[in-house]
């Protein structure tokens, strides 16, 4: 028997009428912000209460990784891309360590306070040289600091009583296309794969990543499916072989790489039984309700596993929050 929840995606700043109508749907088990949501900290912080006072059970979820991916910049400190962190880290190992936690801590505690449950962070991706969506949202080429940079970054998001997300599986680094835009193809075998991109895969899975989220990239030595369509990279390889028990987000099914599986009906059908747990339609709200309409017609019950994801209460270190600030700032001056 198959489950699954879909994550609905916001017009504005405040709950239309229609949307409060939508998230009375049990198979709605999230919303997704984006920056045309995030008019600021407290308008934010409102918005969370509207969804809150429907739906107390639901995951609010952001991309908030820093750099070019930041949804919410006012009220919130600016934060650095990763690859400053990685550049920090080559300079003092345990300094960059220490930074990264640091940087995940002020991440979810600012969200936190303002109601929000994740961030679809940290990108494990490597930054190969070849991919300018991926770019400096990476921490570097490094396989080994990545995993380190990104298990800190996880460790101190959930000091702050959030869990991370690692993303895309099983690496987009190598894929010369931007998935929103095209087909994105790698053409390496799997052993590549898994002696680079997978390692930061593999190390945060063991240290109990909680969610996970696939590229819209085929892998075509592999499967001929793009990963978040591919039981193959979902089953076998990621609840499988590494032993993966967490949340599988699917990436936006509006990408134009998703497409190769048809219309949004069968783009869901398609995820749900490679093994995805949620299924983000994103910028698309007529795609967003056809997806709806399959999970009802279809009896999909919701994913249990989503409530693993909610974000918890937690009181706010003043002092750490201080330092992360500085750092932050210290790592962006230091990029420019």
């Amino acid at each position: 028997m198959y489950s699954a929840s879909l994550i609905l995606d916001l017009d504005g700043t405040s709950l239309t009428q229609a949307e409060v109508q939508l998230l009375q749907a049990p198979q709605i088990g999230g919303v997704i912000l984006f920056g045309r949501n995030t008019e600021s900290a407290d308008q934010l912080r409102v918005l969370t209460r509207q969804i809150r006072a429907l739906r107390p059970e639901i995951i609010i979820a952001i991309d908030q990784e820093g750099g070019r991916v930041q949804r919410l910049r006012n009220g919130v400190t600016r934060l650095p891309a990763m690859a400053a962190l990685g550049r920090y880290y080559q300079r003092d190992a345990e300094a960059g360590r220490i930074a990264a936690a640091d940087i995940g801590y002020l991440i979810a505690s600012e969200l936190g306070q303002l109601g929000v449950d994740l961030s679809f962070a940290p990108v494990l991706d490597l930054d190969l040289g070849r991919n300018t969506v991926i770019g400096d949202r990476a921490f570097g080429d490094d396989a080994a600091m990545v995993a380190t940079l990104a298990a800190a970054i996880m460790s101190g998001m959930s000091d702050a009583g959030l869990q991370a997300t690692g993303k895309h599986f099983p690496g987009h680094g190598w894929a010369d296309t931007d998935s929103h835009l095209a087909e994105a193809v790698d053409l390496r075998t799997f052993d590549e794969i898994w002696q680079r991109d997978l390692v930061p895969f593999r190390a945060l899975v063991a240290q109990g990543l909680a969610a996970v989220m696939p590229a819209h990239v085929v892998y075509r030595a592999c499967d001929p499916m793009p990963a978040g369509f591919s039981s193959y990279w979902l089953q076998q390889i990621l609840r499988q072989r590494l032993s993966f028990e967490g949340v599988i987000f699917s990436d936006d099914l509006t990408m134009k790489a998703a497409r190769v599986v048809g219309g949004y009906a069968e783009r869901a059908e398609a995820a749900i039984k490679a093994g995805c747990d949620a299924l983000l339609p994103c910028n698309n709200r007529e795609g967003a309700v056809e997806v709806l309409e399959y999970l009802q017609q279809n009896n999909i019950e919701p994913s249990s596993r989503l409530a693993a994801m909610r974000g918890q209460p937690n009181t706010p270190d003043h002092q750490r929050l201080d330092r992360s600030r500085q750092l932050a700032a210290m790592l962006i001056a230091d990029s420019l």
